[in-house]
């Protein structure tokens, strides 16, 4: 199941092999130049602010994914910051179309991945798939507000997770938004909602006295989904418990990008560590990191709703993968943060 420890393992994540040149990766928020298009209003309406502190990243979980560079357990220290109690909606990400005039990159190459389970005969027959991820079908017109490709609509969806968004989408709308894309420290920081080294948001059982706690993969992956949970897609971005911090669905739903590059050799290495020749995976204390320099794939967090545990047991709190800037599918959005 497992690859090279230098990329993320198989997945249900595919990446999209892109033709065109990439679009250059947004600039912090900025003003906007004279005719540009509007900044809109830094505000913190329906963010959390978190005293940030000392937590312990990472896992030794039995069930984890070792290639994946879950671990080891490490003490990571940050400021405090703010962090988006929910995932950017469907309508979050309308106004800021509307404002911007903004074309995501699945617009601009004319496709995105759907899963095949989702699409009508038509749709599905003869659309490429990839090798590794045989459920998703490339499909063209697939796009944020046409989730499903042609024909299909957001209507009923407008509270669930924008998705078909790459990670240069979400870059330009945490700018537009005077906001940034956590790093991947913060979002786990923020994802365990207080509880120390727990599997889950809520603690170590997935179903707790029966409850369901997030929108997963139920039943048989990928032939059947039982949406035991309430649901065979996204859901409401307000579905479910929050967690201790008052994030909703920092498991499963939609994954969320992360502002890092992927890298498993302890990315948040402190890049002015004085003392270099030491032992990185030492007991030294990582303060606010940011992952490498530089990459090929930014980190994903949080599983989806078509994660499962027999193939994609990513909806654990440290759980992590990885995808290329411009790759967008049906199952991944992201969160905005700030500094406090």
């Amino acid at each position: 199941m497992h690859e090279s420890p230098s990329s993320p393992a198989p997945c249900c994540m595919p990446s999209a092999v892109r033709a065109s040149a990439p679009v250059p990766v947004p600039e912090p928020a900025r003003p906007s130049p004279p005719g540009g298009p509007p900044l809109r209003e830094a505000g913190t309406d329906g963010m959390v602010g978190l005293p940030g502190g000392e937590f312990l990243m990472g896992t030794e979980d039995a069930e984890g994914f070792p290639g994946d560079g879950e671990g080891p357990v490490r003490p990571v220290r940050l400021k405090p910051f703010l962090i988006d109690a929910y995932a950017v909606t469907n309508d979050d990400f309308g106004r800021f179309v509307a404002a911007t005039g903004h074309v995501t990159e699945a617009e601009r190459f004319g496709w995105s991945y759907v899963f095949a389970g989702f699409l009508p005969a038509a749709l599905r027959r003869g659309a490429p798939r990839p090798e590794r991820t045989p459920w998703w079908c490339g499909v063209q017109g697939a796009v944020w507000n046409r989730p499903e490709g042609p024909g299909s609509t957001l209507e009923d969806r407008a509270d669930h997770p924008v998705v078909h968004v790459s990670w240069n989408d979400a870059a330009a709308y945490a700018a537009w938004s005077g906001k940034r894309l956590p790093t991947e420290a913060e979002w786990e920081y923020a994802a365990r909602g207080g509880l120390d080294q727990k599997r889950y948001p809520w603690g170590d059982e997935l179903d707790p006295d029966g409850a369901y706690r997030c929108n997963i993969w139920r039943g048989t992956f990928p032939a059947k989904n039982t949406a035991a949970d309430g649901f065979r897609g996204t859901a409401p971005v307000d579905a479910f418990e929050p967690n201790g911090y008052g994030l909703y669905n920092t498991s499963g739903n939609a994954w969320e990008w992360c502002a890092d590059w992927w890298a498993t050799d302890r990315p948040e290495r402190l890049p002015h560590d004085p003392h270099p020749s030491r032992d990185p995976y030492g007991p030294h204390v990582s303060h606010d990191p940011r992952g490498p320099a530089a990459g090929s794939a930014k980190v994903i967090r949080g599983g989806s709703h078509m994660c499962h545990r027999s193939y994609c047991n990513r909806y654990r709190v440290a759980a992590r993968t990885a995808n290329t800037p411009d790759s967008t599918s049906g199952h991944t959005g992201f969160r905005c943060a700030r500094d406090a």
